[in-house]
This record gives structure tokens, C-alpha cells and sequence, in this order.
């Protein structure tokens, strides 16, 4: 197997989308991101925040405070979902979220990767479907092109890299005690 010598100063980021102007990218980054985490923001004002930076989300949705949502118009949520205190949505490209999903406190869910063997380390980016009554649980990190299915687990601290099919449980490692 070869190594691949990085050349950093070389990434440009080709055929990466914002999906908006520089202009709501700053208004997003400066102003709404930080009002919509604050444990002062009523989770009723936080969604409408939310909907008028473009996300889409359905009614009886609950996101906590301390959400961190990279670009609220590459994000699609069904109704009666929950988003727990420090999950983190880095959706360079869309996340779609069924209904009555649970995504627990410090989940990540992370549509941005780079290509390792590029000496560039140009993005290797995919979107992330959670389909309706699944549970990414406490910590747990769903990778890029992932497809968590209906009704699916991904326990606690589980790292997710392939698609998860319908009713199955996916669990983290467990270590034994010395």
C-alpha cells in the first residue's frame, strides 16, 4: 500500500455547495446559529429560527439548546422528532431526518469527509437519511452516505459507516475489564 503526501495548500474545495450566498452564510454563522444553542432560546423560537434560515421541519419537533446545525437549509426533519442537548448536525450536505426519530444528547451526524488519497484532501462529502422511529442514541457518530433505517438502534457511542438496514441494532464495541 502507498502513502500519500498531503499537500494541503492545494485543497480547493471543488464541487462543494454553501447552497447559499456568502451574505446568509455570515447571518447564519454570526447571529442565528449562536441565539437558536442558547439554553435561553425557547425551543418554539429555536424551530422558527430554524425555518427561516430554510430547514425544514415538521410540527411537534423538539431541539434542544446547544444543537448545532451547520446550514439549516440542507436539513429536512419530519414531525414529533427529539434533537438532544450537543448533538451536532455537520451537514455539508443534506440530512434528512424522519419522523418520531430520537437523536440523543452529544449524537453526530457528520455528511463531510475527506478523500484520504487525494495529495489535495479535496471533500468526500454524501448526505444522511434517518428514516422514521429510529434511535441514534447517547454519543453515537453516523458517518457520510450513511442510511440509518425505519425503526432502527445505533447504541451508545456506536460508529456508524455503513447503512443500517430496518429494526436492526447496531452496538459499540465493548472492552473487557483487565
Amino acid at each position: 500500500m502507498g502513502t500519500t503526501t498531503r499537500r494541503l495548500a492545494t485543497f480547493t474545495g471543488r464541487g462543494y455547495d454553501k447552497g447559499r450566498g456568502t451574505l446568509q452564510c455570515a447571518a447564519w454563522a454570526l447571529v442565528a446559529e449562536p441565539l437558536q444553542r442558547s439554553v435561553l432560546c425557547p425551543p418554539s423560537v429555536r424551530t422558527r429560527i430554524l425555518r427561516a434560515f430554510g430547514a425544514q421541519i415538521g410540527d411537534g419537533t423538539l431541539i434542544r439548546h446547544d444543537v448545532r446545525i451547520h446550514w439549516p437549509w440542507k436539513l429536512s426533519v419530519g414531525e414529533n422528532t427529539w434533537i438532544g442537548v450537543g448533538a451536532w448536525l455537520l451537514n455539508l450536505e443534506p440530512i434528512t431526518i424522519g419522523s418520531d426519530v430520537c437523536i440523543s444528547q452529544g449524537a453526530m451526524l457528520c455528511t463531510g469527509s475527506h478523500r484520504a488519497d487525494d495529495p489535495a484532501f479535496e471533500f468526500d462529502n454524501a448526505p444522511i437519511t434517518v428514516a422514521d422511529g429510529a434511535w441514534i442514541a447517547l454519543r453515537a457518530t453516523v458517518l457520510r452516505g450513511v442510511n440509518v433505517g425505519e425503526g432502527a438502534v445505533v447504541g451508545a457511542t456506536a460508529l456508524v459507516t455503513r447503512d443500517v438496514p430496518a429494526g436492526e441494532r447496531v452496538l459499540a464495541p465493548v472492552s473487557a475489564r483487565a
